[in-house]
This record gives structure tokens, C-alpha cells and sequence, in this order.
């Protein structure tokens, strides 16, 4: 009959089947085998009597008094041990993300005539950088600082500590406003901004705009890339647990006016298509009071460097082309070198989160490919299974693209990311907690969640952390999506003409 399914319709959905039996097996093989043994014991108990069970009673009764309390004792100070040397568990209790102004936009007209009216570039170089935003995934609404905006750029230190005071000091304001917590209750500061590093530094601006006390514990990070904000957040993490009862904030931005190159190098026009302007400011706590209002919980960081290899320390690299000018060169084997950073951060990431099924599936594989020479593709775990939201650095099309095709997500799980390309550009370090307030504009996050984020900086390298969400985020969620989350997902397509 035409209505009856095809054979391989009835296969794929066996399959299904299959290995949801399967998953359910393993994930709960303990549960499983302790169920007959609870059993038995329970049968067998039934079958006791009152005589044996005095037996018993007396035969604890007549044991020695002192090896009684010794046992006792040992048992309190191991379980003192236990609970004096686990983790500190580490909160989110809050975080916001700079707003940029309306008129800080850059329409792709607004770029394209900006870029031919500056002298230094000439209509080939023009037309390659058009090229590059028209597939970029950026939309009409990315902004630039305001020294980005005169004809040519100025790039001063004055225009680029006053983008810094803009973006830092808004991020600040709004996450003190929203979680009501004083500055003098900072105990640990960490701010890292990879190209922009005066002196005094930016975490000494931020201690001198907000007054914050003198024994503060205070950390500047620079060059480090935009994988540097989950740096961070795993430096903050450690400072926590030597220091109990303390709170961190941690401030991620990328300074955008001192970066603008204005040479003719390909390689290094990259940057002035895909960097646009923000920042985001996190407050961490490992305070007990501060669990009941806390949005998240951190429970994993996994940090993989490739320095040691010279393709990858130099894929990201700032430097100066043959006229001088300086600026940062994006090499073509940027994807590939990423790809090989996240296989060897999942790696380490997988059995830290991924269920029993999944491991042992991976191991089969490996076992059959190492040991018995199996012509057989590495096997791929679901990391579906132990997440349900992904936030991936927002760095480009291309490296959306690739990490949804690697770790095998449906276009749902990488919305978030493709949004905030869309809308805000690459946004660095900070790029990330855009993506989070994505998920929870759209009323997405409920209790018992879990959030990875993924980084990828200069170095090179993957850095990826584990959120678990402490409560349902109820809409609407202020922060920069609030005005236009209505408008959101939209249709990015492979290429916007601009020409």
C-alpha cells in the first residue's frame, strides 16, 4: 500500500530504539543489580525471627566499650576530613552585559562608506573586507566605539580608555544594581582584556572608580585571547576556594579603538570585519548565603593549551606587515588547529560529564581502532546527553559551523550563538555571556540545567566550563536582549550582498 512506511524508515526507528535501550541499561546498571539484592535481603529478613534478632542486640551489647567509642571516633574524623577537604562549591550569583548605545552602530552601508572614504585603503582592499562581512553572520545592529566612527579611525590612548571606562564601568553598574551587593564586599577582582593593557592597569581603574577596599585581591589578565573570560572565571575559582566566605568579580571585554588596522594584509583585515564592541561583569561567590539567590552553580573547567606546537601559537598573531603597521594576523589553518583543541578539551571534558553509555561506547571505538586496527571512524560522543544548552564562542561563522558539525548539535542547540554573532558581532571574550542571556530571555532555563560554554583564544586555545542552574530564570530577563528578544531567531543567510 503507498501509505506503509519504508523498510528504512522501520530501521532507523529500530536503531532508536535500540540504543535508547541500551543508554537506559548502562546509565542505570547499578540501580538494576542492587534491585534483586535489595530483594533478597528483604526476603531473607522476613524469615528472622525474634530470637535471633536478641541474639544480635546482645552480641553488640557485649562488645568492648572501648573499641565501641574507637570506631565512633574514627567515623566522626572521617567524615570531618571528608567534609573539611572537599571543594567549596562556587556560585553565580549574578551577571550583566554591556548595552551599547543605538548610535553606535555600524549598518553595512554605514561600513562600506566609511571604509572607502579612509585614505590608507584602496578599493581592493575595500571590496575583500565587504566580501568577508557579507559572509560573516554579522547583522545590521553591531556596534563600533565612537573613535571607530570618525574618517580615519582614531586610535588614541585617551578614545581607547574612554571605550574602556564606557563598557567597564556600564557592565559594573548594572551587575551591583541588579544583585545589590556593595563594593567594599569584593574580595577578589580578575579583569582580562586581551589587546588593550595600560598602565595603571584596568582592574586598578576599576578599584579607583569604585573605591574598592585596599586588601582586595585584584588580577589584570592580558593577551590571552577570547577563550581568556572562562580563564577567569577557573582563576576566580581557585582564589575561592583558599579564600572562604569571599566574593569575585570578574570583568571580560575586549577593547576595540587601539585595534583598527589600516594596513593592506588580508590576513590581518579580518579583525575590522568581525570584533565589535562589548563586555560582560560576573559575580562568583562561594558565600552560604548567597546559594538561595545564586543562578548557577560552577561545577567544571577544562583548560587545553597548544602553545608547544608552532602552527598553533602563531595562528593568532599580533605583529606588524611589511609597512609597519601593526595588527593581529588570522592564519588559514585557524579551524583546523581549533578542531584539534577541542578534540583534546572534549576528551578531558567527556568523562567528567557524559553518562556510562557514552563512555563506554567511546572506549569500544577506541579500543577497536588501537588494538584491533578497526577501519573505523573515531566515535563521537552525544554531548547532548549531558547538556542542554551550549554556548559557543561567537567568533565567526565558520567557527559555529564547525563545532556544530564536530560535536554533532541540532541548529537549536547553537541558536543562541548565531543570534549574538547576528546581533552584537564578536564580541571576544565577553561573547559568551551574551549567549546565556539569550537562552534565558527566551525563557529557555529551568532548574537542573546544564550550560557548556566553549572558548577558543590566541595561544592557542580551549578552554570550556559547566554551569548547573540553580533555578527556573523567569521572562522577561533584563540585559542587552530585552529590547529586541521579540524579533529573535531570524533567518541568517550564506551571504548578505552589500555591493
Amino acid at each position: 500500500m503507498a501509505n506503509e512506511p519504508s523498510p528504512q524508515f522501520l530501521s532507523s526507528v529500530r536503531l532508536k530504539y535500540v540504543k535508547l535501550g541500551y543508554q537506559y541499561l548502562v546509565n542505570h546498571i547499578m540501580t538494576l543489580l542492587l534491585i534483586p539484592v535489595i530483594i533478597a535481603i528483604s526476603v531473607e529478613l522476613a524469615r528472622v525471627g525474634p530470637d535471633e534478632i536478641l541474639s544480635l542486640v546482645r552480641f553488640l551489647y557485649d562488645l568492648d566499650l572501648i573499641y565501641t567509642m574507637s570506631t565512633v571516633f574514627l567515623v566522626i574524623i572521617a567524615g570531618t576530613v571528608y567534609f573539611m577537604s572537599r571543594p567549596r562549591p562556587v556560585y553565580l550569583v549574578d551577571y550583566a552585559c554591556f548595552r551599547p548605545p543605538p548610535n553606535f552602530r555600524v549598518p553595512f552601508s554605514t561600513f562600506l562608506e566609511h571604509a572607502r572614504l579612509v585614505p590608507q585603503f584602496d578599493e581592493r582592499t575595500v571590496r575583500f573586507q565587504v566580501r568577508i562581512l557579507e559572509r560573516s553572520g554579522l547583522g545590521e545592529e553591531t556596534c563600533l566605539p565612537p573613535a571607530n566612527h570618525y574618517i580615519p579611525p582614531t586610535c588614541s590612548m585617551e578614545a581607547a580608555r574612554g571605550e574602556a571606562e564606557l563598557v567597564i564601568f556600564s557592565a559594573i553598574d548594572e551587575l551591583l544594581n541588579k544583585t545589590g551587593m556593595r563594593p567594599k564586599n569584593i574580595d577578589i577582582l580578575i579583569v582580562n582584556c586581551s589587546l588593550f593593557s595600560p598602565t595603571p592597569s584596568l582592574s586598578a581603574m576599576v578599584v579607583n572608580k569604585y573605591k574598592l577596599r585596599s586588601n582586595i585581591m585584584s588580577f589584570n589578565l592580558s593577551g590571552m585571547g577570547c577563550s581568556a573570560g572562562l580563564i577567569s572565571i577557573d582563576l576566580a575559582r581557585d582564589l575561592l576556594q583558599a579564600h572562604g566566605n569571599s566574593n569575585a568579580l570578574v570583568l571580560s571585554t575586549e577593547i576595540i579603538t587601539p585595534n583598527y588596522y589600516l594596513g593592506k594584509e588580508r590576513a590581518m583585515l579580518l579583525p575590522n570585519c568581525l570584533f565589535r564592541m562589548g563586555a560582560a561583569a560576573v559575580l562568583l561567590s562561594n558565600c552560604h548565603r548567597q546559594k538561595n539567590r545564586a543562578k548557577y552553580r560552577l561545577t567544571h573547567v577544562v583548560r587545553t593549551h597548544k602553545g608547544a606546537d608552532d602552527a598553533a601559537y602563531k595562528c593568532v598573531f599580533q605583529e606588524q606587515d611589511s609597512e609597519g603597521i601593526t595588527g593581529i594576523n588570522l592564519s588559514k589553518d585557524l579551524m583546523a588547529i581549533a578542531g584539534d583543541a577541542l578534540k583534546s578539551n572534549i576528551t578531558t571534558m567527556g568523562p567528567l560529564v557524559l553518562p556510562a553509555s557514552e563512555q563506554l561506547l567511546f572506549l569500544f571505538s577506541l579500543i577497536a581502532r588501537k588494538v584491533f586496527k578497526a577501519e573505523w571512524k573515531p566515535y563521537i560522543p552525544d554531548f547532548r546527553m549531558a547538556f542542554e544548552h551550549f554556548c559557543i564562542h561567537a567568533g565567526g561563522r565558520a567557527v559555529i559551523d564547525e563545532l556544530q558539525k564536530n560535536l554533532q548539535l541540532s541548529d537549536r542547540h547553537v541558536e543562541a550563538s548565531r543570534m549574538a554573532l547576528h546581533r552584537f558581532g564578536n564580541t571576544s571574550s565577553s561573547s559568551l555571556w551574551y549567549e546565556l542571556n539569550y537562552i534565558e530571555a527566551k525563557g529557555r532555563m529551568r532548574k537542573g540545567d546544564r550550560v557548556w560554554m566553549i572558548g577558543f583564544g590566541s595561544g592557542f586555545k580551549c578552554n570550556s566550563a559547566v554551569w548547573k542552574c540553580l533555578k527556573t530564570v523567569q521572562t522577561p530577563v533584563e540585559g542587552p536582549w530585552s529590547t529586541c528578544i521579540h524579533r529573535y531567531p531570524v533567518d541568517v543567510p550564506a551571504m548578505v550582498k552589500v555591493l
